[in-house]
């Protein structure tokens, strides 16, 4: 009967690797890797011959389902590991798992190392409740709206993962955009020299840029909005193409003027010619009826 296996490898520290995961690994026909090259300097570490296959973010779309029929076909038990941590949490094995579920094949975890669970327990913040994030969008604009986002969201704590490159930019914009966040920045999460510092981004922020360091190993980064003060959402009702027109209108625009105060909000050229279209439309029907009813009186 074939079987999937989520299986959890060390984050850093290959002490970390538990005696199930190694045992799973030893007895699977097949290993599902994000990169066969990163598994299988694990594998020899703790000399394990068990072959294995790619399953990386790039081809797992149409991986997964060919390998779900040969494990089908060949009653084969797969496990699926990626290079660190938990597979499917912020890293490729979804799909797979997916897949396989879909097929009827029993799917079953082998619990171990993620940098979320270990970075949330060293914070010092309270995590009954949080949300984890993965990777943040990159452009400016995204990003500011992604963290109001958040901050909006009524979850105190978040949880997100920043490359060591990035994870200055990263503080700089969330002490920009929520004043008053409370930062851990964990990384090298059981390694050597893993470190975690804390405080308000601000005074993060201050010790990422004083660390000579800093652009070395991934970070994992807890966020407490607990303490974010933002505006109050005002609300917005946003009127119709045809009704802005009108107003134009009322104001004492003709029609053409009025689609050219459209554009000049931004609105698509063809977007504008469409409503304007429908308004002129509307207008000479009120019109023929007008007259209509007018006629209709001398009769």
């Amino acid at each position: 009967m074939p079987r999937l296996y989520v299986v959890a490898t060390p984050i850093g520290n290959l002490s970390d690797m538990s005696p199930r995961a190694l045992e799973t690994l030893r007895s699977a026909d097949l290993i599902a890797a994000e990169d066969t090259r990163v598994t299988r300097a694990l594998l020899n570490h703790f000399s394990i011959d068990t072959p294995t296959v790619s399953n990386h973010q790039h081809n797992e779309e149409h991986r997964a389902s060919p390998l779900v029929e040969r494990m089908l076909a060949e009653d084969l038990t797969v496990a699926v590991v990626t290079d660190a941590g938990t597979p499917c949490i912020s890293d490729p094995g979804s799909v797979l798992v997916r897949e396989a579920a879909a097929a009827g094949i029993e799917v079953l975890a082998v619990p171990g190392p993620t940098a979320m669970a270990s970075a949330l327990s060293v914070s010092g913040m309270d995590t009954r409740e949080f949300a984890f994030y993965g990777f943040l969008p990159r452009g400016q604009k995204e990003l500011r709206e992604k963290l109001v986002a958040m901050a909006r969201s009524g979850v105190p704590i978040a949880v997100v993962h920043e490359s060591p490159h990035r994870v200055i930019g990263l503080v700089e914009t969330i002490a920009g955009t929520l004043p008053g966040c409370r930062i851990s920045a964990s990384c090298d999460l059981t390694k050597l020299y893993e470190k975690t510092i804390r405080g308000d981004a601000q005074d993060v922020l201050s010790m990422l840029r004083a660390n000579e360091k800093a652009e070395k190993g991934e970070y994992c980064l807890v966020l407490d909005f607990s303490g974010v003060q933002l505006p109050r959402e005002e609300a917005t009702v946003q009127a119709s193409l045809e009704a802005q027109l009108f107003e134009e209108l009322l104001c004492g625009s003709d029609l053409r003027a009025a689609g050219e105060r459209l554009m000049e909000r931004g609105v698509r050229r063809n977007d504008v010619y469409r409503a304007r279209t429908r308004v002129q439309q509307y207008l000479e029907d009120l019109i023929d009826q007008a007259m209509n009813e007018e006629d209709e009186e001398h009769e």
